[in-house]
């Protein structure tokens, strides 16, 4: 037989697309159409539909970037048409981009009823299953005019306020139309059997039973009567699309799902909703097909649907008590986890998973992050004592350098906790349930021989969208078909308990973080917001510990346990992975800055009235210690009454002098800093080990800028060849001495480069085992990044990085791609190296991209340089990215353990604070480790349920065992060991009350241990 597989492929491609999609509805009628232009941001449902209308028509122009133009239409069901199903196709001037990523709908019945989304692969809406004719029809559509921004073009159109008037989109066809069933059935007939054809092996028999089943059906099809040969044409295939599936198919789980980025390419109040109109298109599929699971995570997006659309979160809520809108995730949002701090990382479990409880009476099982970039590797941890058991993401396949090894393992955190994770081979969270993307899945899938199964989420994501009724018509079409994985559409958790009774233990593990091989860039990106997330952090730990000290303390002081529990949601809500890491839009990032600063005058106002309240009144200056290490004198979590200034030194007054050859020379006794003429560090000696951290012949604090254009995804990307070329800012505008005296010793240093300035100062304070910069930027470069060096003598073949609750270790040197891929990483307030017996870090309060290198020198020393990122300027997605005035600070810790990085990375977040007042507090909880050992405290708060209880959590922080004693000051009943959402561990030991409030404690290597103290005599 000829091979005519090409001729019958094409002639399939063009009747698909020429005959048959365009007669799925026919006999159009236009709708009267007017319009009402929304002034400003969206209103309320009910002024838009009360509002006044004017006469409009298909194929006008409307909505300028982010406009709201309000449709109404109307029209009468011809009376031909009884006994036929009739929908209106609105097309408001979709283009072919991906749903979402531009102009959107959302349709209401005169009553303000939502009956279900627009764009541009679901833009119908049923008006009669079976039309008596002569109905009169009436519906408005609330149109969004987002404009299209994922093109990587850097554009103005990001923000309202410089995104102009011009308007974007025509509408295009508005009509009533004839639904014709069984054409709409032969779409999905030949989509699938054209599709799977395409899958198969030329050798592969099947595959040319299935070309002469196609071949037959175009000639059953009359091009001049489609719809009455569609039925024809069908049995044609009917037999192909019958025959079952192999025994060995590889076998899918279909969960339906709707990834909406809570912001990106658009702002938040338009994520609001698009969570609207993608829960309406959802329960209405779910109201016609009752095949159909949806996961939903991100339970923001369900607050928000509760909050702005109640009747749809009620129609959501039904489904959820039915079993087919599962709420996922576990979350607040689908976060970060790179920068996250470890208390907020909890706190996203905590007011996720208390939400789907509270709302729904649900617990979540599984965590659902398929798009966050990279993962660290304190997560697993987190997870399990959050309540839930299985991971699931897909990131990971973005990775540019290695192809991970599993799809389904067990995941193993730095603390030893395992949890069984899946990685969908389809490498997609957005899938159409294809013939292709579902072979891609089976060829894909790493486990073949031990496993048999994987997931696949399908719907329209990133913008919204969700599950349409053609994926489902193909869905079933490849439940159980030769050739084909079989699909059966079900909830998250029947394949995960599947698939863990399958593979079970047998599943291979992987230990650490999973480092995304790509988006390095957003470890720098947007300074600003970066740094408004870490000084929210630090706020909420210190208003949650002086609030329950207050509460504990003071006689009728209120706890502020609503103003604490909104402003959590709102920090975690701006940690979601396209706000914190700086890859949104400029809308997104101006609001953050602003919510930052709200959120910081408020935290700030709480903070000063609980510590008002404890120093009581007077007249002396108490000074309160949020840290978790006493410092100059002030115990951890209390505060002391400080004297004349100086008091609290704890070491030799600080000495400047003026090096020979320009520059000067600090000296407090416990370090010695040699700045030179270019105001540059070129020895900072650790007097107590007699050991200079420099690099001979090197300088620290060198300023380098470098080229930043990557290949993609400019606010996302750093790549390799940024180092290839790059000024060193040695350049110096002034260097004076700024202070001399006893308590401390400032240099200032000023540069100019580009069209930007920086103006540092590097001060040295007494008793003090650090040296202080402060770097304040006038930054005006674009597309470049700018790092600040410490060239190092040290023999370091890994780094140490701070993560949540613990830190982790990855290689200095390049000897695998896994290694060398590593060539920008992530560290949150200190980063160490060292070799046996000593070794140095570099600490921050806002810095999150680092770099580590190593090189030996001809001496035979090693040299390892540790880099900050401090700035970069990509111009997409916002072309003004980081551009202004930045202050920045970091140290330089010589001799530094871990420990000390640990202490020195709280103390340079949370400064002391000084109120006026009668006399000091003594902590409400003390810890004291035993032996070496390194317990500190995360967080010490008011219970969640209001009780009176105190919650204290705690981590092991160097990688090893430690012991130690939780002391209370206050009388102490009992002690509970509690998970993430203070619910008693059912397997914890019990804790004994010792005399004084005194509680054992024993954990291992970064062990998180939350526990409940409740006051003696009860709550």
């Amino acid at each position: 037989m000829h091979d005519d597989r090409r001729l019958v492929e094409m002639r399939l491609r063009r009747v698909l697309e020429e005959r048959l999609r365009p007669v799925v509805h026919t006999d159009p009628v236009p709708l009267t159409v007017e319009r009402w232009d929304a002034p400003g941001e969206p209103v309320p449902v009910a002024e838009g539909l009360a509002a006044a209308y004017r006469p409009s028509a298909a194929g006008e122009r409307w909505g300028p970037a982010w406009g709201t133009t309000w449709f109404r239409l109307t029209g009468r069901v011809p009376a031909a048409w009884a006994g036929e199903t009739v929908e209106a196709v609105l097309d408001l001037g979709f283009g072919r981009e991906q749903a979402g990523f531009q102009c959107e709908g959302l349709v209401y019945r005169a009553d303000g009823r939502a009956v279900k989304g627009l764009h541009p692969y679901n833009d119908w809406v049923r008006v009669a299953d079976r039309a008596a004719g002569g109905e009169d029809v009436l519906l408005y559509v609330e149109a969004a005019a987002n404009p299209v921004l994922n093109d990587g073009v850097p554009t103005l159109l990001g923000d309202r306020t410089t995104a102009g008037d011009e308007p974007l989109y025509r509408t295009a066809r508005l009509d009533l139309t004839v639904f014709r069933a069984e054409v709409w059935e032969l779409v999905r007939d030949l989509e699938v059997a054209g599709g799977l054809m395409a899958e198969l092996s030329v050798d592969d028999a099947r595959r040319w039973t299935l070309l002469r089943a196609v071949d037959r059906a175009l000639d059953a099809v009359d091009l001049d009567d489609v719809v009455g040969s569609a039925p024809a044409a069908r049995a044609e295939v009917r037999e192909v699309l019958s025959a079952p599936a192999h025994a060995s198919a590889h076998r899918l789980s279909a969960v339906g799902h709707a990834h909406i980025d809570s912001a990106w390419l658009w702002p938040q109040r338009e994520t609001v909703r698009k969570v609207a109109r993608t829960a309406a298109n959802v329960v209405a599929l779910l109201d016609e097909d009752p095949d159909l699971v949806f996961a939903m995570s991100q339970a923001q997006q369900l607050a928000w649907l509760r909050e702005h659309r109640p009747e749809i979160f009620e129609r959501v809520a039904e489904k959820v008590a039915a079993g087919t809108f599962v709420p996922v995730g576990g979350m607040w949002v689908e976060s970060d986890t790179n920068m996250v701090g470890g208390e907020a990382m909890a706190r996203q479990f905590v007011h996720g998973k208390r939400f789907y409880l509270d709302a729904f009476g649900i617990e979540t099982r599984e965590v659902w992050l398929p798009d966050s970039f990279g993962y660290t590797a304190a997560l697993p941890q987190l997870v399990r004592l959050s309540g839930s058991e299985w991971f699931l993401t897909q990131k990971i396949s973005w990775s540019a350098t290695n192809a991970f090894p599993h799809h389904t393992f067990w995941w193993e955190g730095i603390d030893g906790t395992r949890i069984f994770t899946h990685f969908p081979p389809v490498d997609t969270y957005n899938a159409n349930l294809t013939p292709d993307e579902l072979a891609h899945a089976a060829r894909n899938y790493r486990e073949k021989g031990v496993g048999t199964r994987s997931l696949v989420p399908f719907g329209w994501g990133d913008g919204g969208g969700g599950p349409t009724r053609e994926m489902l018509g193909r869905a079933r079409r490849q439940r159980d078909l030769e050739g084909a994985p079989r699909v059966a559409v079900e909830r998250p958790e029947e394949f995960f308990r599947a698939a863990r009774a399958e593979y079970g233990e047998a599943a291979p593990v992987w230990v650490g973080e999973l480092y995304l091989e790509l988006h390095r860039g957003t470890y720098t990106s947007q300074a600003r917001t970066k740094q408004g997330n870490r000084g929210s952090e630090s706020l909420l730990r210190e208003a949650e510990l002086w609030a329950a000290t207050a509460m504990v303390r003071v006689p009728g002081y209120v706890c502020p346990y609503d103003d604490l529990d909104r402003i959590w949601k709102t920090v975690l809500l701006h940690q979601f992975h396209d706000i914190l890491p700086g890859s949104s839009i400029a809308w997104v990032h101006r609001e953050a800055r602003e919510t930052y600063e709200r959120v910081g005058a408020e935290l700030r106002a709480l903070i000063g009235a609980a510590q008002r309240a404890l120093a009581g009144e007077g007249a002396r200056t108490v000074v309160f210690n949020a840290a978790p290490h006493t410092r100059d004198g002030v115990p951890a979590g209390g505060a002391t009454v400080r004297g004349a200034a100086g008091e609290a030194s704890g070491g030799p007054a600080v000495a400047l002098v003026e090096r020979s050859g320009g520059g000067f020379t600090l000296d407090n006794g416990l370090l010695r800093v040699g700045i030179d003429g270019r105001g540059l560090v070129v020895s900072a000696v650790d007097l107590a080990a007699g050991r200079e951290a420099i690099a001979p012949g090197a300088a620290g604090n060198l300023l380098r800028l470098h080229p930043d254009l990557p290949n993609n995804w400019d606010a996302w990307d750093v790549d390799a060849f940024y180092r290839n070329r790059g000024e060193d800012l040695v350049g110096v505008d002034d260097l004076a001495v700024e202070e001399r005296s006893d308590a401390a010793a400032c240099v200032r240093v000023a540069r100019s480069f580009g069209a930007s300035r920086v103006v540092q100062r590097l001060t040295l304070r007494a008793g003090a085992r650090v040296l202080d910069i402060d770097t304040e930027i006038d930054w005006h470069e674009r597309e470049k990044i700018l790092k600040a060096a410490f060239p190092l003598d040290v023999k370091a073949d890994v780094s140490a990085a701070e993560t949540q609750f613990g830190h982790v270790e990855r290689p200095t040197h390049t000897n695998t791609t896994w290694d060398a891929a590593k060539f920008e990483i992530c560290a949150h307030r200190w980063l160490r190296v060292g070799e046996p017996g000593w070794g140095a870090a570099v600490v921050n309060d806002s810095t999150y991209g680092h770099d580590v290198t190593r090189e030996v020198r001809p001496d035979g020393g090693q040299t390892t340089t540790v880099r900050l990122s401090l700035l970069r300027a990509p111009r997409y997605p916002d072309p003004e990215t980081d551009q202004g005035v930045h202050r920045l600070r970091y140290a330089l810790a010589p001799g530094a353990t871990v420990a000390d990085a640990v202490r020195e990375g709280h103390w340079i977040n949370l400064p002391e604070r000084v109120v006026t007042g009668g006399g000091g507090v003594e902590p409400l909880v003390t810890v004291e480790a035993e032996g070496g050992g390194h317990i500190v405290v995360s967080a010490v708060k008011p219970a969640d349920d209001r009780g009176g209880d105190v919650v204290v959590r705690l981590y092991e922080a160097s990688g090893g065992r430690s012991s130690g004693t939780l002391s209370a000051g206050f009388p102490l009943g009992a002690v509970t060991a509690t998970d993430l959402l203070e619910r008693p561990l059912a397997d914890a030991p019990a804790f004994e009350v010792a005399s004084g409030g005194r509680v054992a404690l024993s954990l291992r290597p970064f062990q998180i241990l939350t526990v409940r103290l409740t006051p003696a005599g009860g709550r």
